[in-house]
């Protein structure tokens, strides 16, 4: 039966005596009658050791469809951000930055797994048919930090699978200790809400039951994100706080300066939205500043998209997009360019970059930064040495070339007239270097043979507005765009094994467990381990060595364990623990699963 890979939370140790032919007694979880009960944290098993209290803490704000122009430090003129400008201006800003998507699933996934469109499990927003969930395979850099005894946290819009709880795409299963916000996609549309979820528990909102609508829910997420920084600020962090301001629809408590401007009713609220958007960073660095953490902090925010045009929000009015071509939906850079902007006082230099960084870089970075290791088949590259301030004598690596694909249905106005009444056709872009691809398939079948295709090439470095398709007279540089389109897509992309996975099979009234500690990280691990924890009174024991002195990057360690319930107990949960040393660092993994 199958295993659920755990994040690591908890207050007991596993296998205390280091006993390598049984287990340490854990609490009896299951009982001849009872169904086989949820994992919940209290259950699980802590790291064998935490990073020391001075480790580097990460909070990562991610807007919902913030522009690229939507910011003044990125040249906006009439929504104040006075608090993100002066991130901006001491931190580090990115000119080149881009989301993996022009629409929200896609985009999220990406960004948490470190795989483009091309390779990630969700490729496109909810629809009927599509893969709109996270997986068992899908690693994240929440189970990165996690590795490596970070507290973990998400506030505000997850977006994925189902809205219950204890099932593979659940927050609480992708990494994230504690979760409070909106589970699924539609649900985050939704500012007054009569319910948000904690964990695995619906929580009621009774105030905005009955239509009175007292209670915004973007005030509640940014309670919980101090709240979050406050219980652990003795402790290695990481904070993802995803609000899901100023997505559709427009809708604030608070016009603030706008509620005399001579706009409509939803470009006053979308305005008010990026500002509150501000206020809420603002608010978290004084926190971490009260704390004495905003030297031991990094703070990135970023957008997952580019600017809506839903609801009756005027994007040009803005100029949301800048000088960029496109909205949310387009794959021209105003829909796939994105803010990112990186502060820490005193430790990431100031000014900007115009690498192009795309947002799957997020994962290797922040383990790179935390002394974790990733899997080896990801698409994103670490970008610590420019917030090191080292990018002179240790450059950050370069892409070869980046890949974005989209398949939405979904089509708004602006967008579909940039994309020439093409914006429910299946489309792809690539960029190298300064040379930027878009092609647009008939339909959305992507299997119809490349002369079907409709490809534009543009020159970014003299044309960034694409405006000027050179597809035509640079025939040569838009075909071999097009070879790294189709290179860069598979239909289905097989992950090499990571962490730790648990098989259990029932054999003549006992169990045979087959435990898996996978490095399917670049590097070798040493000391590696495992170890089984199964409920009071069960009978545990190892048929192969629980230790390995080295596992080779790509290699494994594996034990086989017989398992004899209690005699009053037919099913329970079983837990098993793999640790290691990567590069120095004590890593931990975990999975659970039900023994019946």
């Amino acid at each position: 039966m199958p295993s659920r890979r755990r994040f690591l939370v908890g207050s007991a140790a596993l296998g205390a005596t280091g006993a390598v032919a049984s287990c340490a007694p854990g609490k009896d979880i299951g009982g001849p009658d009872a169904a086989p009960p949820a994992p919940r944290p209290s259950a699980s098993i802590v790291p064998a050791a935490r990073p020391k209290a001075q480790a580097l803490n990460f909070v990562v704000v991610l807007a919902d469809d913030l522009g690229w122009g939507e910011l003044g430090s990125y040249g906006q003129k009439l929504i104040r951000t006075p608090r993100l400008d002066a991130l901006a201006a001491e931190g580090l800003r990115f000119t080149d930055a881009y989301a993996a998507a022009p629409v929200c699933a896609p985009s999220r996934c990406s960004l948490l797994t470190g795989l483009h469109s091309g390779h990630a499990t969700v490729r496109e927003n909810p629809r009927a048919g599509g893969r709109s969930a996270l997986t068992e395979r899908d690693f994240t850099f929440a189970e990165a930090l996690r590795a490596r005894g970070y507290r973990t946290g998400l506030m505000g819009k997850w977006g994925f699978g189902p809205e219950e709880p204890d099932q593979p795409s659940h927050p609480n299963s992708r990494g994230f200790e504690q979760f409070y916000g909106y589970l699924t996609h539609r649900h985050a549309h939704q500012y007054y809400p009569d319910h948000l979820w904690e964990n695995g528990t619906r929580q009621e909102i009774p105030e905005n039951r009955d239509g009175a609508r007292e209670v915004y829910a973007p005030d509640l997420i940014q309670q919980r994100s101090l709240d979050f920084i406050d219980a652990h600020k003795d402790e290695p962090f990481l904070l993802y706080l995803a609000p899901t301001v100023p997505h559709a629809p427009s809708r604030a408590p608070d016009l603030g300066p706008y509620a005399d401007e001579p706009w409509t009713h939803a470009d006053k609220a979308h305005a008010a939205q990026v500002s509150s958007l501000d206020t809420l960073v603002g608010r978290v660095v004084d926190r971490l500043t009260d704390h004495g953490l905003a030297g031991r902090t990094l703070v990135l925010v970023t957008s997952d998209n580019g600017p809506h045009e839903e609801g009756g929000t005027d994007p040009d009015l803005f100029d949301g997009n800048g000088p960029l071509r496109g909205y949310k939906r387009n794959l021209y850079e105003g829909g796939i360019r994105v803010p990112l902007i990186a502060w820490s006082r005193g430790r990431v230099p100031s000014g900007t970059t115009d690498r192009p960084t795309p947002l799957i870089d997020l994962l290797p970075t922040l383990a790179e930064l935390a002394g974790a290791p990733v899997p080896s088949d990801i698409d994103g590259l670490s970008a610590a040495p420019l917030l090191r301030g080292r990018a002179d004598t240790a450059p950050a690596p370069r892409h070869d070339h980046l890949y974005f694909h989209r398949n939405h249905s979904g089509v708004t106005p602006r967008a579909d007239a940039v994309d020439g009444g093409r914006a429910r056709q299946l489309a792809e872009a690539v960029r190298r270097g300064d040379w930027k691809a878009v092609r647009f398939a008939p339909g959305q079948d992507r299997r119809v043979p490349d002369d079907r295709w409709q490809v534009e090439l543009y020159d970014l470095a003299r044309d960034p507005g694409e405006q000027d398709d050179l597809a035509a007279a640079r025939p040569k540089e838009a075909d071999a765009l097009v070879r790294l389109m189709r290179e860069s897509w598979a239909e289905t992309y097989d992950r090499r094994p990571f962490g730790v996975t648990l098989h259990v099979s029932r054999e003549d009234g006992r169990f045979l467990v087959t435990a898996t500690l996978a490095n399917g990280s670049s590097r070798p691990w040493t000391a590696a381990r495992l170890d089984l924890r199964a409920p009071d009174r069960w009978q545990v024991r190892a048929l192969d060595p629980l230790i390995a002195d080295r596992v080779p990057a790509g290699g494994r360690l594996a034990v086989r364990w017989t398992v004899t319930p209690a005699a009053e107990a037919g099913r329970g949960w079983l837990t098993c623990r793999g640790t290691a040393t990567h590069a120095g660092a004590a890593v931990t993994y975990a999975a659970q699963a039900v023994a019946e």
